[in-house]
């Protein structure tokens, strides 16, 4: 990794000199446009609508179009002086509990590695962060632009997570939350056993993105002059016409999708049950479950 800003962490008194690295990257497969004819890349050029001419880079600036469609036009002076007081410094402005931050507020995320110098202090901070169970809410200026952030600790390091400020999400307004819809409580009760039988912990690592490696292999099947045979496309279902029967119907295919799932959790699991019987049922492969009949 490399490192992208560098600054202080201001806590009271204490300055904690950092490096911040982007502790995220998309994996995307990336393209570049190109001629579909001969495979020449396809420049952009810089051209001005009202001169008809190209621009070079140095001569453009940025310009804020008014309601009646003047544009008032800003260069890299009018931006020098704006006040950023946190400019290179991430100022801590309280703490609070985590659950307390809304995640829809969460923009990116970055790590603070110390410098050699703030070590200690960083360490300090860290640990006695990590013990209160909080996260420091902080104020920071990246790229020009002044966020609100949350400090919080992961695998040791700080993680800093940028915020959007609140007027910067949408708020959910939406007709049918007006519209009054009837729910029976067998309805109610169904769905909760149904999210029942499909809690489990979440591990990230048993997830893959089954887009990029198709896209992956459509490109190795291009290099290597071979056919691609698509993947059948799932079967588009509407809204069911019985939700209760659906709800029931997918209540038992989570269970017995769980049951499938059980022997691989433990050797005990996979071992013949010895209170089987005669009533038990016979799992796959012809072992007794010893569930009764």
């Amino acid at each position: 990794m490399r490192s992208i800003w560098k600054g202080t962490v201001s806590f009271g008194l204490i300055t904690i000199p950092v490096r911040l690295f982007t502790a995220t990257e998309r994996r995307d497969v990336t393209f570049h446009l190109v001629h579909g004819e001969d495979g020449g890349r396809i420049r952009f050029r810089r051209f001005c609508q009202a001169c008809e001419e190209e621009v070079p880079f140095a001569d453009v600036a940025k310009g804020y179009e008014l309601p009646g469609g003047d544009m008032v036009v800003l260069d890299g002076d009018d931006f020098e002086d704006l006040p950023l007081s946190t400019s290179r410094r991430i100022e801590v402005l309280q703490f609070s509990p985590a659950d307390q931050i809304d995640p829809v507020l969460l923009d990116r995320a970055y790590y603070l590695e110390p410098d050699p110098v703030g070590m200690k202090p960083y360490v300090l901070l860290r640990d006695a962060l990590e013990r209160s169970g909080l996260v420091a809410v902080v104020k920071v200026a990246l790229r020009q632009r002044e966020s609100l952030a949350a400090l919080r600790v992961r695998d040791g390091v700080f993680l800093l997570e940028t915020m959007l400020w609140p007027d910067e999400v949408r708020p959910a307004d939406f007709a049918f939350l007006e519209e009054g819809v009837d729910v029976r409580p067998q309805e109610v009760r169904m769905t909760e056993s149904l999210i029942e039988t499909m809690v489990a912990d979440f591990a990230p690592s048993a997830y893959r993105d089954g887009y990029r490696e198709a896209v992956q292999e459509v490109i190795e099947a291009k290099i290597a002059g071979r056919e691609i045979v698509p993947a059948e496309a799932p079967v588009e279902e509407g809204p069911p016409a019985d939700l209760m029967a659906a709800l029931r119907a997918s209540v038992e295919a989570a269970k017995k999708e769980r049951r499938g799932a059980a022997p691989a959790k433990g050797k005990a699991a996979a071992e013949p049950s010895k209170k089987g019987g005669a009533g038990g049922e016979e799992a796959p492969g012809g072992r007794r479950t010893g569930r009764p009949a």
